[in-house]
């Protein structure tokens, strides 16, 4: 059984992985909401202010995930569509993946530097992507 994947199908299974990491923490905020009663179903935006600080946290968390998910999305998108068949690649991918489910935790347990460390290797990873296919296509 050969459980080999290419690295095209990683790139995409990786945006996939994070489109999925961007609600991760918001769950947490769902549950702080719930916990809240009908006032936070009812106003959830307006009331935002008033979550327990770990679901602010979730929130912040969650909305970083968004924007992180562009730039990460715009790099693999890149790198599959130039045909990059590199295992730092591969692995630019996958650490990516890790360290953005990594830093939602550090962010939500506020450990700012943890979650900035995360947030430092998540946009180097993108960075490598990037620059993986602009090399790529002036070859």
């Amino acid at each position: 059984m050969d459980l080999s994947v290419s690295v095209s199908a990683l790139l995409l299974y990786a945006i996939a992985g994070a489109a999925f990491l961007i609600y991760f923490p918001f769950f947490w905020v769902a549950y702080a909401r719930f916990q809240g009663g009908m006032q936070y179903l009812e106003t959830p935006r307006a009331l935002s202010d008033q979550l327990p600080d770990y679901a602010k946290r979730a929130n912040w968390a969650h909305q970083n995930s968004i924007e992180a998910f562009m730039i990460f999305a715009a790099a693999a998108g890149m790198a599959y569509a130039t045909g990059i068949d590199s295992m730092v690649a591969a692995y630019a991918a996958g650490v990516f993946l890790i360290v953005r489910g990594l830093y939602s935790i550090f962010y939500i347990l506020n450990i700012p530097l943890g979650r900035s460390l995360m947030f430092g290797i998540g946009s180097l990873c993108s960075l490598t992507l990037f620059a993986l296919s602009l090399l790529q296509v002036s070859l």
